[in-house]
């Protein structure tokens, strides 16, 4: 059903961090695979990704590049892309089933709402005002799409400077749900 992409350069802690967030996913059969995108990290990355059982590919190129090359190795019809240390609250795997399940259009893509760790209630409601606002997600907020829009927008372009920021810019704010579980990235240990 779903693939989940990261990509990765020197990210063997951030990594880990956001594996183990998916493991209910993986448990309950939302996950289909994981494919770690690599530019060439010189720590153990690779390890902690072969421990997981994530499909780790190493990609010679920009970030672009190495997403569109894991989106194309996916297994899944649907594809979640997180950055490493990104962290998603628990009931993120019920919003994602939810959101493919009732996708009938799949010319919709969705982000986890943007949230910290150990946030404040004020800060967690004005983080539920951005979407009402028409504020575009962040790449850190994770990013849900079909397999069949990404390729029709054309993936990740390489020209882009900002690529994950590029994608979210073309398919508008306006065709991405913001689901009610929470993105965030991992205090560094």
């Amino acid at each position: 059903m779903l693939s989940v992409i990261i990509p990765t350069l020197n990210s063997e802690r951030t990594l880990l961090r956001t594996l183990a967030t998916l493991v209910p996913g993986a448990m309950d059969g939302l996950v289909r695979d994981v494919v770690v995108a690599d530019g060439g990290s010189r720590d153990d990355t690779a390890a902690v990704a072969d421990v997981a059982g994530c499909n780790f590919l190493t990609i010679e190129g920009p970030v672009a590049v190495r997403l569109k090359t894991a989106a194309g190795a996916a297994r899944g019809q649907w594809l979640l892309f997180l950055q490493p240390g990104t962290v998603l609250d628990s009931p993120w795997t019920g919003e994602t089933r939810r959101f493919i399940e009732h996708s009938a259009q799949r010319d919709r893509a969705a982000a986890f709402r943007r949230g910290e760790s150990g946030q404040s209630a004020l800060r967690d409601a004005l983080s539920l005002l951005g979407p009402a606002l028409f504020v575009k997600p962040r790449p850190a907020q994770g990013l849900l799409i079909s397999r069949q829009f990404y390729e029709a927008l054309g993936g990740h372009v390489e020209r882009a400077p900002d690529p994950e920021r590029d994608l979210i810019r073309r398919i508008g704010r306006r065709r991405i749900a913001t689901l009610a579980a929470s993105a965030f990235a991992a205090p560094d240990a």
